[in-house]
């Protein structure tokens, strides 16, 4: 009798802790509809991409800016959670305005800008029109890689942070984004050769950007010519030796979707191992919105730019980096075989979705510029977007919310729901 009593409250809780979260991802995106048809209204040129805000004005880039494919993604998202075709719409006019990045070679975001926009619009309507602009997209990010160093280069030729060296080859951790691109090319088009490139990319990464405790530099320079390591340095941390915390989340992310791919388990396990080492880091706050580097001000770490930390009441949260996160780890806890890893994924998800969602990180209606979400850092060493809105951090967080949306509704709490174009 007391085990049925014990079975039947527990089933009890379960069903009043899923109604709430279910309200909590109803409002958020009820908050985001409201933001977005606001934000409609302002950004009104479709070749100018809703990005940040600068000098107190929303701010929109151009296609070829890397964070392009975000604004439509977040459409796409939008649309797929409500199921209103006024969403639908929208996300198909932005998405079209970028059709000619189909052909673009002047850096590595083609995954980003093609893959968040026509991948998502592919995967919600299977539009067959979109097939060749993807594919297309997967062969002009190919043009960026070298057989004789295996990755594809990021950018082009510079000069590292504070003139110290300079980059001919420079490969960042964000570029692993953009091999789902690729993969799901070779899925679509049965041509090994993106696969191949994708693999190649993901298995050099995992040799020469991630550490021994599986933290990750955010810059790997190669030789063009011998595929040599040159250097390994930062553009957007605090040193060459920290641990820029957004560039750990493109890593936990990254490698979970190449897991998704390739069901290589040497994949799965440097996710799981630079997720442990995401949540586990002694600097991550109590409420799982990280610092933007594990490492600031730390002794050993010196950075090659002018830091004062008198120039911030407080050390810059990135809730960016918290998004991508979460939604790795709804991901990656349907990988791991350990139940209660398993379980620590989870939650973790749920906390950082659940604090993000508090008056603090979240915008309320009409305020923030119509962004979601507040307090991203996107370039500190380089004085840009410093505690502001980021599309990006919008598009993830909203992808998380899905994800943790689908599970609930799933009959197996732990399914794999990957949000990628094929699943």
């Amino acid at each position: 009798m007391k085990i049925k009593l014990t079975i039947i409250f527990l089933a009890f809780f379960a069903i009043i802790w899923e109604g709430k979260c279910q309200v909590m991802v109803k409002k958020n995106f009820e908050l985001a509809e409201s933001q977005y048809w606001n934000m409609l209204n302002k950004a009104m040129d479709i070749n100018c991409f809703p990005r940040t805000v600068k000098q107190d004005r929303l701010w929109c880039v151009p296609a070829e800016d890397w964070t392009s494919g975000f604004w439509p993604g977040a459409l796409w998202y939008l649309y797929e959670y409500t199921k209103n075709n006024s969403w639908k719409d929208e996300a198909m006019k932005w998405t079209d305005s970028l059709k000619d990045i189909q052909y673009f070679v002047g850096h590595h975001d083609v995954g980003f800008m093609m893959y968040c926009s026509y991948g998502n619009g592919f995967r919600l309507t299977a539009n067959p029109e979109y097939i060749p602009i993807l594919v297309q997209s997967a062969k002009s990010l190919c043009k960026r890689y070298s057989y004789n160093v295996g990755c594809i280069q990021s950018w082009n030729a510079r000069m590292s942070v504070g003139g110290k060296n300079t980059w001919k080859y420079p490969v960042i951790i964000d570029n692993m984004m953009n091999l789902e691109l690729l993969f799901w090319a070779t899925q679509a088009t049965n041509d090994s050769i993106y696969w191949n490139i994708a693999v190649s990319h993901a298995e050099k990464t995992m040799k020469n950007q991630i550490r021994a405790d599986f933290s990750c530099y955010h810059v790997v320079n190669y030789d063009p010519d011998t595929g040599d390591v040159l250097h390994r340095q930062t553009a957007q941390g605090f040193a060459d030796n920290s641990t820029w915390a957004r560039g750990q989340a493109w890593g936990v992310y990254s490698f979970t979707m190449v897991y998704r791919y390739t069901r290589d388990e040497r994949f799965l396990r440097t996710a799981i191992n630079m997720a442990d080492f995401f949540l586990n880091h002694k600097s991550l706050p109590d409420d799982g919105i990280p610092y933007w580097d594990f490492n600031v001000g730390e002794e050993g770490f010196n950075p090659d730019f002018e830091y004062n930390p008198r120039d911030y009441s407080m050390i810059p949260r990135d809730v960016s980096a918290a998004c991508i996160v979460a939604s790795a780890l709804f991901e990656l806890c349907g990988y791991v075989s350990d139940v209660d890893k398993k379980q620590t994924y989870y939650s973790a998800a749920i906390k950082i979705l659940n604090n993000l969602s508090t008056d603090y990180y979240r915008a309320k209606e009409n305020e923030n510029h119509n962004f979601i979400l507040k307090h991203s850092v996107g370039n500190l060493p380089g004085n840009n977007e410093v505690d502001v809105p980021l599309i990006y951090a919008d598009y993830y967080f909203l992808e998380a919310l899905i994800r943790y949306n689908t599970r609930m509704l799933s009959s197996d709490l732990f399914s794999t729901r990957t949000g990628a174009v094929n699943n």
